[in-house]
């Protein structure tokens, strides 16, 4: 089974992207974020043409996230990251997909810092780690996936010292993804590729694709359970080289699911949103 994770900085604008990923690529999942359509501008007939179910949750000019699948409708769970209801951006969705429980997110950028996106940036970040705590623990297989904003270490950047003011390299963005990790989850790329400078995007200028100046900030995190399944993982950067490409390339990980263990009991006190999964 492959699961992918994709920012596609446009649904509308990159579809024929998208499209040629997909057909070419086949993934059994595929996480999108940044949207920045609507819901009813969302491209449901292509996609079911292509041979996909989806969910989506859209927003005008920006933010935006789905959940593909192929062959299959995904299981909604939640189309929203709990903790405040106040927030009205569309930025996470959690569905059971053939026996797991996926998780798409799009954590905010949190530029220019200091400032109020940055402080939205953490208190989102906080949020979804105390979400995640619950996942992990539920004894569901599960994959938490996105684009996350965040630069996990120097070593997942070309060149640190160009960023050194960019939320995305802050020690308090930093030390909320060790926490995240601290739970257990295992990031698949790094785990597969430790020694290895993998990067899922390289923004417009001065030709950062070009020169391979690039980030890592697209994970793929497997919970206790679905850890064990892990096979392979990488990056397709063949989209990232396309004509009117995203900014992002599709980053993804292969699932061996005959691998998995009978459902592991839950923990005694469980997150209330764990209880939520089907």
């Amino acid at each position: 089974m492959k699961i992918a994770t994709y920012n596609v900085n446009g649904i509308k604008s990159r579809l024929p992207n998208l499209l040629a990923w997909l057909a070419r690529e086949q993934p059994d999942v595929a996480c999108l974020q940044e949207l920045k359509a609507e819901d009813g501008s969302f491209p449901r007939a292509q996609l079911e043409e292509a041979g996909y179910g989806a969910l989506w949750k859209g927003q005008r000019s920006w933010n935006g996230v789905a959940i593909l699948a192929r062959g299959t409708d995904p299981v909604p769970v939640r189309n929203e990251l709990p903790g405040d209801p106040s927030d009205d951006q569309s930025r996470y969705l959690e569905a059971a997909v053939n026996g797991l429980v996926v998780a798409c997110l799009y954590l905010p950028n949190g530029n220019p810092q200091p400032g109020p996106k940055f402080a939205y940036k953490l208190a989102w970040f906080e949020r979804l780690i105390t979400h995640a705590d619950g996942l992990y623990g539920s004894g569901h297989p599960v994959l938490m996936c996105g684009d996350f904003n965040v630069v996990p270490t120097d070593f997942d950047i070309y060149n640190p010292r160009s960023w050194k003011k960019d939320a995305l390299l802050q020690p308090e963005s930093r030390a909320c993804w060790e926490r995240l990790l601290a739970q257990g989850w295992v990031d698949a790329l790094r785990h597969q590729h430790p020694d290895e400078a993998v990067f899922t995007f390289w923004d417009y200028f001065r030709q950062h694709w070009e020169h391979n100046s690039g980030l890592r900030i697209d994970h793929l995190l497997l919970n206790r359970p679905l850890a064990p399944c892990l096979v392979a993982s990488g990056v397709d950067r063949w989209v990232r080289g396309e004509t009117k490409a995203s900014d992002h390339a599709p980053t993804w990980v292969t699932l061996d699911l005959a691998r998995l263990k009978k459902k592991a009991p839950a923990r005694k006190t469980p997150a209330r949103s764990a209880r939520q999964i089907p």
